[in-house]
């Protein structure tokens, strides 16, 4: 049997004795939580704040109370709507303190008779349909003031009253009770009576005539203290402040309210009218807990005069005191509480977290002397095993040194191959192209030796990309342009192919033209690989299919490589994409390469490389790549040659703002500075049909917009605010960026001088104003062939023969730096436009801009043409093999330099040296 240790036994002890202490302290259940509901509308705003502290000072003490309170602001139909809102929200009691008693009659007997408690404050109704009332007796109120005004004039007097809102009921109440008391003092005399809604703005607005029809009033009654305070103003600003006396009702304290004024003397007198909000909670609360109450609960009123208000303002100066303090109190008292909860919570979890180690601590005793003997097993198991890991990790180590030893060989190895291989398919192109005669043995030997050598330095190729992926320095360069144009082209490599053997070789795009961010040599890559693996398995005579189609929903586009041939077996089908992986059934031409790379740069390319296969029913390769350019690929114009169909966008020209309008007529841009609007719109209006216009109001934003834009031609006029139009036009021909820019100058000033000044900072047209429209649209379409014929002088003066040109002008200067930069990066493949904008020390796109306005074409074509230029000429000498022009000249691979030299000179790189080799004797 099981004992518990000592202490054990002593934590028990302690544990019980904590838990028989919280039960001995568990407080009494809560009080239930009642919801009172509150509408007054009262208009005197001393009145109701005093209301409203007594409410809450009585409320402090009882925190289960959810007191809500609406003010109506002197608005009965706002008081209803907000009554029935309390009614529908079903609160518990329901107190009601109006400003007419008739409006709100139909909702409090509503109330009353659905069961909701209701209590009338301060104000009746008309019907006895409620709860309780409390508030003060208006009738008392009026007698006491009518008796005290009697004996302040000695039962003898004239007396004016100022009356609260006619139908209210404290006013009706108040003047009853005030013309009783007058009845019993005949020498007292009720003269006149201002209607004073309670506002002392009325008084001040009606009370001076009334006064002045009655200049030998002795007495003011008014109903409420800031009435009566009104009407001490009007009195003195008569000159009756000093004999007549005035009497108000409330009796508030504070500046401005009844105890004050009459300290001050401004009042004789002000009758006490308690606000009952202390009285009005105690009474909803006994109802609420079902205790006993008085339905009628009226409260007391007395005069406050100079003989009691100092024990008056004092005892209030007390109670608000008191109040202060019991407020305190109660927060204090709630923050104990807050704290006394937290501290319980504090003290049960202790408890629960003190058993819960107890028994784990009970539990963890028992397991450990069952661990002490499995922990001697588990040791001699873990020796054995730990022994066992290091072992592995060591082979592991081992195999890991020794496939990199095996890769860096085959890279190694693979660079080794690249020189010797471009010494033999050199001469073997020299001997296939030469007129020399060959016996036909010959003939097929050398081109034996040819595609041996070519497919070898393939697979060198391939093996080196294969470890440029491996170690991820393979860069995506990619450029926007036309997928549809590329695969064609593509395509046409292997027609010939396809003729010979018979093979049924079709494209089917489904559209003209898919624009794609995409690199030229990556693609060229993988589908080349895919069509390769087609024609291998394809029998003559066969049929082989590549589809293009836009997938809008994934937001990609597919291209498909469908043949008929053999098939994949079921068996290799998990494996054909993996390195060196080359089936059950080989091919005595197959490397295992081809498609683990075409994978491998789909993949480096965001894209899917997936198949399906049937055995001897053919194979279908799909490749998935992105339409939006993927954030991974590097911002470069393309390295290739292929164009994009007619109505596509070049592959080299950037992309405009999103917000930027369509042309409407034309490609050219025209930037229009003028100032005057009128202008500015007549001439975006004649030229818009023709030309994509832009426009600036003033010289400084033009410059701006044509340093940012480079248009075609710029419109500008002379008198422009700020920067005038001779400025603009000299510092247009200052910039490199903007010389080439034909500019035209308006102006109204017609005078010789004026003119040659114009022509003289650099104007190419100086019209002046009024102008002929036709004559301006017919003139920069002059200037713009112009610049075109210019644009072909450069191009044919900036060639590898003359490279440097003297800087006779701005633009000669830009590009003579231009082709110089190229020059000296020409056996550089991965030579960017980024590269040379930041030799020149501009953006990519005013690069492109620049060389676009000058040449007619994109900077990357322009690379190419100086690099076909440069091979053109190193073919000419002898000795040069077609592989080493291709990598003196910055290609990257022979086949890809291939293409591109067929497709700008029309014949390939061989033949152009069998046409211009010197004649053998």
């Amino acid at each position: 049997m099981y004992t518990p240790p000592v202490n054990i036994l002593w934590c028990w002890r302690l544990v019980l004795s904590l838990l028989i202490g919280m039960v001995g302290c568990t407080p009494s259940a809560p009080e239930p939580v009642y919801r009172i509901g509150f509408s007054q509308c009262n208009t005197d705003d001393a009145w109701r704040r005093a209301m409203l502290a007594g409410m809450e000072k009585e409320l402090s003490f009882h925190p289960n109370v959810r007191f809500r309170m609406l003010d109506a602001h002197n608005n009965s139909d706002l008081q209803q709507r907000q009554v029935r809102e309390l009614i529908r929200q079903r609160v518990d009691l329901l107190i009601i303190s109006p400003n007419q008693s008739g409006p709100l009659t139909a909702l409090a007997e509503a109330a009353y008779n659905q069961g909701i408690p209701v209590v009338i404050l301060d104000r009746r109704t008309t019907s006895r349909l409620y709860t309780a009332y409390v508030g003060g007796n208006n009738q008392e109120v009026g007698r006491t003031a009518g008796h005290y005004a009697a004996q302040l004039l000695r039962r003898r007097g004239r007396v004016l009253q100022i009356l609260g809102t006619p139908g209210s009921s404290p006013a009706t109440d108040r003047d009853l009770g005030f013309r009783q008391a007058l009845a019993a003092h005949p020498g007292v005399q009720l003269v006149a009576q201002v209607e004073g809604d309670w506002q002392p703005a009325s008084v001040l607005r009606r009370l001076p005539a009334v006064l002045r029809a009655h200049p030998d009033t002795d007495l003011i009654f008014a109903h409420n203290d800031p009435m009566a305070q009104a009407a001490y103003q009007v009195a003195r600003q008569q000159g009756l402040a000093r004999r007549i006396r005035i009497i108000g009702v409330d009796g508030l304290s504070g500046p401005g309210n009844g105890l004050q004024l009459v300290e001050d003397g401004a009042l004789k007198a002000t009758l006490l009218y308690p606000t009952g909000g202390e009285e009005a909670i105690r009474t909803a609360l006994r109802i609420l807990r079902h205790e006993p109450y008085v339905k009628e609960n009226v409260l007391n009123t007395m005069v406050i005069d100079s003989a009691n208000v100092g024990t008056m303002r004092t005892q209030t100066e007390e109670l608000a005191t008191q109040r202060r303090d019991i407020q305190q109190q109660q927060r204090r008292l709630r923050e104990q509480m807050r704290r006394y909860a937290s501290q319980k919570m504090t003290v049960y979890l202790l408890l629960a977290s003190l058993l819960g180690a107890l028994l784990l601590g009970a539990l963890a005793w028992r397991s450990s002397r069952l661990n002490r003997r499995i922990r001697r097993v588990l040791e001699g198991q873990n020796a054995e095993i730990s022994a066992q890991r290091n072992q592995i990790e060591q082979l592991a180590e081992e195999a890991r040194r020794s496939s990199e030893a095996k890769l860096r060989f085959f890279t190694n190895f693979s660079h080794e191959l690249r020189t010797p291989l471009t010494l033999i398919l050199g001469p073997v192109e020299d001997l296939l192209s030469s007129p020399t005669e060959l016996t036909p043995a010959q003939h097929h030997d050398l081109k034996l030796v040819r595609r041996n050598a070519q497919r070898l330095l393939q697979l060198v190729n391939q093996l080196l990309d294969f470890r440029k992926i491996d170690v991820g320095k393979m860069a995506v360069r990619a450029t926007e342009g036309n997928l549809v144009a590329f695969v064609r082209e593509l395509m046409d490599v292997f027609e010939k192919t396809a003729h010979r053997r018979g093979i049924t070789f079709r494209f089917l795009p489904a559209e003209p033209g898919i624009s794609l961010w995409f690199d030229g040599d990556v693609l060229d890559k993988i589908f080349s690989n895919l069509l390769s693996n087609a024609f291998k398995y394809t029998a003559d005579g066969g049929q082989i299919t590549v589809s293009i189609q836009r997938l809008p929903a994934a937001n990609t586009v597919r291209v498909s490589v469908e043949d008929n041939g053999r098939g994949i077996a079921e068996a290799d089908q998990p494996h054909i994409l993996g390195w060196f992986y080359q089936g059950s059934q080989p091919s005595a031409n197959g490397s295992g390469l081809g498609l683990a790379l075409a994978d491998g740069l789909t993949r480096l390319h965001e894209g899917t490389l997936s198949f399906r296969s049937q055995h001897g029913q053919g194979s279908t390769f799909e490749v998935t790549l992105p339409l939006a350019k993927p954030t991974t690929f590097l911002d470069a114009e393309p390295d290739h040659l292929y164009r994009p169909a007619a109505d596509s966008r070049p592959d080299d020209e950037p992309t405009g703002p999103p917000d930027e309008a369509a042309p409407i007529r034309s490609d050219t841009t025209v930037l229009v500075i003028e100032d005057h609007e009128e202008v500015r719109d007549f001439l975006v209006q004649k030229l818009q049909p023709h030309f994509q216009v832009s426009t600036a109001a003033d010289g400084a934003t033009g410059l701006r917009l044509a340093g940012d834009t480079i248009p075609d031609v710029i419109v500008c006029d002379v008198n422009l605010p700020e920067l005038s139009g001779l400025e603009v036009a000299a510092a247009l021909k200052g910039d490199w960026r903007t010389s080439h820019i034909p500019l035209v100058l308006l102006t109204a000033r017609d005078a010789p001088e004026q003119q040659i000044a114009g022509v003289q900072a650099g104007a190419d047209l100086y019209l002046t104003k009024p102008f002929n429209p036709t004559f301006l649209l017919e003139s920069l379409r002059t200037l713009l062939r112009n610049r075109d014929q210019q644009r072909e002088h450069f191009r044919r003066e900036l060639s590898v023969d003359t490279a440097t040109v003297a800087p006779q002008r701005v633009d000669q200067k830009f590009l003579a730096d231009l082709t110089a930069i190229i020059e000296a990066n020409l056996d550089r493949p991965g030579l960017s436009v980024d590269d040379i904008a930041r030799s020149l020390g501009v953006s990519q796109m005013q690069l492109y801009r620049k060389v676009k306005a000058l040449l007619g074409t994109g900077v990357t074509d322009y690379i190419q043409n100086l690099r076909l230029t440069k091979a053109r000429q190193l073919l000419l000498h002898e000795g040069s093999a077609i592989a080493q022009v291709a990598y003196q000249t910055g290609f990257s691979s022979p086949s890809y330099f291939a293409t591109l030299f067929k497709g700008k000179y029309q014949v390939s790189p061989s033949e152009y040296k069998a046409l211009h080799a010197p004649s053998q004797h």
